[in-house]
């Protein structure tokens, strides 16, 4: 124990018994020596001084270690009060604790809040300290305390560094607006300095030829005007004038044939004239900016963790009445995110749910059973029915509409669309690339030693980046593919069986179902497990596909033989 009145600062390390009061507001520290009745507070040797220079503090009953008599023991220490003020009630002492709902309060706020209360369970904390605490407790609300301050520190230090690179990222990116607008300025004044050589170039071509043509009538006015002269001089000589006749015929003749070759043209064929290209204004008017500005994330290494889930009924009134009747097999997001498509292989239906709303909003019949579908634009999707060995692309734009279809030599089950390509599963051993016009472009069966890749090929999907592809492989693996269909890898795990559908959540993870498993199984992109992040429990059931909402950090199950499409809030 330190000298009485010593006082250090709030980040020294010394500790007292019991703290002054007054200076504890100071935020110093201070060993306390008495304690204040009429001031509800503990005094330093200081404060104690203090107390006997004013008339209004002199009569203020001090209390020292020999005035804390209790059951007829004296204390070795001072009596112990609380100083802490209640929020509601300004200036009160939290000097009360209610056993029944274990909480401490000033009087008014249990008189108040806890008059129904019984008496027995309402306490003077100086009273009844000795049986009220707990120093085991105490220290480990302590810790945990300490350790919840030490974890928000760490928070807040990592969102430092995250304004940090924000901004850093911020300024960058407005380098590279500048960088660009100055491009874009360079390949503005191009294209102006090429239209201005333009209307030079063709100026001085039309300067050149009505120059020249200038010339030329001149000339032919020049030697008309010559031969008339000589014409009027040989008047007496009529052997010269008749000569002088038959030449001004001739030269006037081709003269003739030159002015009336003239006249057909008119003035307005050497005019010049400029038209701004007005397409060009109105693309520019109509941009919203001179590039796209995106939220970019960095990657995420921990499991992510459920924080609520939901179930959503996707049963229509026209759906087969049976239980369980919707198997939905598969299932993607519109490209503006807001939508979530549905494939319903039972009811042969194209169902479209409303992520805002949470709402079914529409729905398509189609010919074939329905298993995987991916958005080839903003306002079509493309559906594989398997049983119909054919893809069918669908209008989403209002209504859903099916429009064309192409019809294939094998069975398809997951669908891809990447650069204007199709990737085309069969749940069997291939997996195929196609253009757009339905012509195959590349058959993948066998890795790099020619081993069979698949026992059942299922969905497909691409990473955030577009370089690696990942193939559902009902063998309990997900396959992994660069952008070009070459194998790079065969990612499984004890945790997974029957692997069906794949997502990603853009920020280096990727999410696979297992059928057989009642999971889903969080990998990162070098196929590496971090976590089951839902399980059986969490009420999965045989699930078929699986699509994950990056800015609501969504993540939506569909299950087999059910019409509940599982929504789970991750964090």
């Amino acid at each position: 124990m330190a000298s009485a009145g010593h006082s250090v600062s709030k980040m020294s390390e010394e500790t007292f018994d019991f703290i002054c009061t007054a200076c504890d507001r100071e935020n110093k520290t201070a060993e306390a020596v008495r304690y204040c009745v009429e001031c509800s507070g503990y005094c330093c040797q200081p404060c104690t001084d203090i107390h006997k220079k004013f008339p209004t503090l002199n009569n203020h009953n001090l209390l020292d270690v020999s005035q804390g008599n209790q059951a007829g023991k004296q204390r070795t220490r001072l009596p112990e009060f609380p100083t802490e003020r209640c929020d509601t009630h300004q200036g009160k002492l939290l000097d009360m604790y209610c056993g029944k709902h274990d909480v401490v309060g000033c009087h008014i706020c249990l008189s108040k809040d806890h008059r129904s209360c019984p008496d027995s369970q309402i306490f003077s904390i100086s009273d009844m300290i000795d049986k009220l605490f707990n120093l085991m407790k105490s220290k480990e609300t302590h810790n945990r305390l300490r350790d919840m301050v030490g974890s928000i520190t760490t928070h807040c230090d990592s969102n430092d560094v995250r304004l940090a690179s924000l901004l850093e990222a911020k300024n960058a990116a407005l380098q590279k607006v500048a960088k660009f607008q100055k491009a874009l300025e360079a390949a503005v004044k191009k294209a102006v300095e090429m239209s201005k050589k333009e209307i030079e170039d063709l100026y001085k071509k039309l300067e050149e030829e009505i120059l020249q043509d200038n010339a030329d009538v001149k000339n032919t006015r020049d030697v008309l005007q010559s031969t008339s002269d000589k014409l009027k001089k040989a008047e007496a000589n009529r052997a010269q004038r008749f000569v002088c006749t038959k030449l001004a015929e001739a030269l006037m003749e081709n003269a003739d044939d030159q002015v009336s070759k003239r006249k057909l043209k008119n003035l307005t064929d050497v005019q010049l004239s400029f038209t701004p290209n007005q397409s060009l204004m109105e693309y520019i008017n109509g941009l919203h900016g001179i590039g796209e500005v995106v939220r970019s994330t960095e990657k995420r290494t921990d499991l992510y963790k459920i924080k609520g889930s939901k179930d959503i009924n996707t049963r229509l009134t026209d759906d087969f009445q049976v239980c369980n009747s919707c198997f939905l097999f598969g299932c993607c997001l519109t490209l503006d995110n807001n939508q979530l498509l549905l494939t319903d292989y039972m009811n042969k239906k194209l169902k479209r749910f409303d992520i805002n709303t949470m709402m079914m909003v529409d729905n398509c019949k189609l010919d074939g059973t329905p298993c995987g579908v991916c958005c080839t634009s903003t306002d079509e999707a493309v559906v594989a029915c398997v049983a119909a060995n054919m893809i069918q692309f669908v209008s989403i734009d209002k209504k859903m509409t099916p429009t064309r279809h192409i019809k294939m030599s094998h069975h398809c089950y997951g669908i891809a669309t990447k650069d204007d390509k199709l990737y085309i599963t069969d749940n069997g051993s291939s997996l195929y690339m196609y253009d757009m016009t339905g012509n195959l472009l590349k058959t993948i069966s066998q890795d790099n030693t020619g081993n069979k890749l698949f026992l059942y090929s299922r969905h497909i999907t691409f990473n955030e980046s577009g370089n690696n592809m990942y193939v559902g492989n009902f063998s309990n693996s997900i396959v992994c593919f660069d952008d070009a269909g070459n194998y790079l890898s065969n990612c499984k795990d004890n945790d997974l069986r029957y692997t069906d559908d794949v997502c990603v959540d853009g920020r280096g993870n990727i999410f696979v179902v297992g059928y057989g498993s009642h999971n889903v199984v969080q990998f990162n992109e070098d196929g590496k497990k971090i976590g089951v992040i839902i399980k059986q429990q969490d009420g999965l059931q045989s699930p078929r596909s699986v699509c994950f909402h990056q800015k609501l950090n969504r993540l939506f199950v569909s299950m087999s033989k059910s019409d509940v499409l599982k929504m789970y809030e991750l964090e």
